[in-house]
């Protein structure tokens, strides 16, 4: 009897990695093909590293580093310690803040709240956030 392979379940490691590839990506304004281009591989294969379905290899991160303008390590910050349990996320703010940039919605939110200079409505726009956000989870 033939069985079938079972899908690889991307490791927590890969899936950090590539979710800061794809926040740092973002917040620079770049396309996947961009990036692409720049390492000389198919925008495809950016879709996998920043899905963390494909483990991104050591040379090939220095490239992404130098061209999105940071240190390999910050690639690894905030992210999980351990990669023995593929699925199970890391505690801590900086998690948060990676899901919050990584949505659309987030990094356009981002991208118009510092736009704000006015500390008295940024203030008051926190606030309402606050306020919608208690009244959607009762």
């Amino acid at each position: 009897m033939l069985h079938k392979p079972q899908a690889k379940i991307p490791n927590a490691i890969d899936i950090h990695v590539g979710s800061r590839i794809r926040l740092q990506r973002t917040l620079l304004g770049l396309s996947q093909t961009t990036l692409a281009e720049g390492l000389g591989i198919t925008f495809q294969q950016v879709q996998k590293y920043e899905k963390g379905t494909n483990r991104v290899g050591s040379s090939r991160l220095q490239a992404i580093a130098n061209i999105l303008g940071v240190p390999v390590a910050w690639f690894f910050e905030e992210g999980p310690r351990d990669s023995s349990n593929p699925l199970e996320p890391e505690p801590g703010a900086g998690r948060e803040i990676t899901q919050f940039l990584n949505s659309v919605e987030g990094l356009a939110l981002n991208r118009a709240f510092v736009k704000i200079e006015d500390d008295k409505i940024r203030r008051k726009l926190v606030n309402l956030v606050k306020t919608l956000a208690k009244e959607s989870s009762e």
